[in-house]
């Protein structure tokens, strides 16, 4: 009850003249992000962080968060009727999402996609609100070798829940790290990893990494794919979307188990692609005799997109609540909090409640406006990805390096811009995840800090961070993570290899 009264007083705050107003313009703009292929969530959001600077942290959040969902939902116009996913999270969109649009059923398969998109968004705040309090009151608990270990597991996290090879997995946390360190040590005042170099003194911006690893990096994958626009019919028939509203009560145990996965997926580092797969494949599990799936089956198109949209809303819990973000928009979006002098984690709740509780509810309604005016919108966007990609592609190259530039003013962000497009072209064609190289940014100075201060207090002893239950509860889980997935594979392995032999 006492969230529900905090959630009352945040949409006093969202329901403003110009906060509808900005969530409008961030789904709109998300819809452009997510539909144009090369830009995607995390870019999007970096890109226009510059240009909230200026704003109140509620009025940048709700602009920065409405952009959010806008993209995912854009993700899945573009996987639908063109078959090309605009975001990694809309993949499994196109299995069956496309075949049933080229039927000929392109409304039936894009009301599917959205209304499922809605409820799995809407799930996903109602989580966040019910446990929100309470994820703050547990972590004002933490001290420095406490926020050390929520650091560790969420690196542990992604190596063993991820759905990348675990060497890669470190390798790209790893970077990450590396590049955290770049600049003044907070603690000693040393100067590390600048060559000489005066443009690093402060430090490598996580911005333009993004930039360069997602826009740049994708882009270049996108020209070197050939990419061709295929499209269908994007006409939008209001009486097939309410025929198709009254089907969706048929599919509420796909709906119901794929909110579920997506929750999980959304707290822990999983994150929504790998939500939105797992639920495609308990789908197709769980499914009743009939039409194949990749072949135009309905639950090919709910289960992914509600999983998909209620972990992008869960990732968002572990982020305001622990300070962790579990996926590179989350993580992309602390950063900003950071800008503005806002730092996420419990203290955020005692402190900033109108900032909390106001993007809480403005989530309610930025998903709801977005299942409207996506609809809306399908044509339009429908007929941009006919322009040829000759003409968007500069389009976009510029909008990056503008968006760069902004950040500091500095010439030098644009080479650095190239450079991490580059790494996150190579990172994509030899499948290393990118997500855990933005998350090991932001957490890094953050996990180093921690550390330092929980050496200083026992006196360079690892112990202390075995020393109350909490701490050391947290730290096993991260070491069981760690270990323990691993260990399965090998013994997974070891038992095929013995059925194989001819000799056993």
């Amino acid at each position: 009850m006492e969230n529900f009264g905090l959630l009352m007083d945040g949409f006093g705050i969202a329901l403003t003249p110009m906060h509808i107003m900005l969530m409008v313009a961030g789904v709109l703009l998300g819809l452009v992000v997510g539909v144009l292929p090369g830009l995607g969530a995390p870019n999007g959001v970096s890109l226009l962080i510059p240009l909230t600077f200026s704003m109140d942290p509620v009025s940048a959040i709700i602009l920065l968060a409405s952009m959010y969902w806008g993209a995912l939902f854009g993700g899945s116009t573009t996987s639908i009727l063109f078959n090309i996913p605009g975001e990694p999270s809309s993949v499994a969109t196109t299995f069956d999402g496309y075949p049933l649009a080229r039927s000929g059923q392109s409304t039936r398969a894009l009301t599917f996609a959205f209304v499922s998109a809605g409820i799995g968004a809407l799930i996903g705040v109602v989580v966040i609100t019910l446990l929100s309090s309470w994820a703050a009151r547990f972590a004002l608990r933490f001290g420095a070798p406490e926020y050390f270990a929520v650091y560790f597991l969420a690196f542990c996290a992604f190596v063993g829940m991820g759905s990348a090879s675990p060497l890669k997995t470190v390798v790209s946390l790893g970077l990450g790290l590396l590049l955290s360190t770049v600049g003044m040590d907070t603690v000693t005042g040393s100067l590390r990893l600048t060559f000489g170099i005066d443009a690093l003194l402060s430090g490598i911006s996580f911005l333009v990494v993004v930039i360069g690893l997602f826009g740049i990096g994708e882009l270049l994958a996108t020209v070197q794919d050939g990419l061709k626009f295929r499209g269908v019919s994007s006409r939008i028939d209001p009486r097939d979307v309410f025929r198709t509203i009254c089907e969706m009560p048929r599919y509420i145990t796909t709906i119901v188990r794929s909110s579920l996965v997506g929750i999980w997926m959304g707290i822990t580092p999983g994150g929504p692609t790998a939500a939105s797969f797992m639920s495609y494949g308990l789908a197709r599990q769980w499914s009743k005799p009939g039409a194949k799936f990749g072949s135009g089956r309905p639950e090919g198109i709910i289960a992914p997109e509600t999983a998909d949209h209620s972990a992008g809303t869960c990732a968002m819990l572990p982020m305001l609540a622990l300070g962790v973000p579990s996926s590179a928009t989350a993580a992309v979006m602390m950063g900003g909090l950071m800008i503005w002098g806002l730092t996420p984690g419990p203290m955020l709740f005692t402190t900033k409640p109108d900032f909390v509780w106001g993007l809480i509810a403005s989530m309610y309604v930025s998903n709801i406006v977005g299942v409207f005016l996506v609809l809306l919108t399908v044509p339009f966007f429908a007929a941009l990805l006919r322009i040829p990609f000759t003409i968007i592609g500069p389009i976009i190259v510029a909008i990056c390096f503008v968006g760069a530039y902004t950040v500091a003013n500095s010439t030098s962000d644009l080479w650095l811009v190239l450079i991490f497009g580059a790494v996150g072209f190579i990172f994509n064609k030899l499948e290393f995840p990118l997500a855990p190289l933005v998350l090991a940014m932001v957490l890094g100075s953050k996990a180093e800090e921690s550390f330092h201060q929980s050496m200083i207090v026992s006196d360079g002893s690892l112990g202390v961070f075995f020393s109350n239950f909490l701490v050391g509860t947290i730290m096993t889980i991260a070491l069981a993570l760690l270990i323990v997935p691993q260990a399965m594979k090998l013994f997974s392995h070891f038992r095929r290899s013995e059925r194989v032999d001819p000799a056993a």
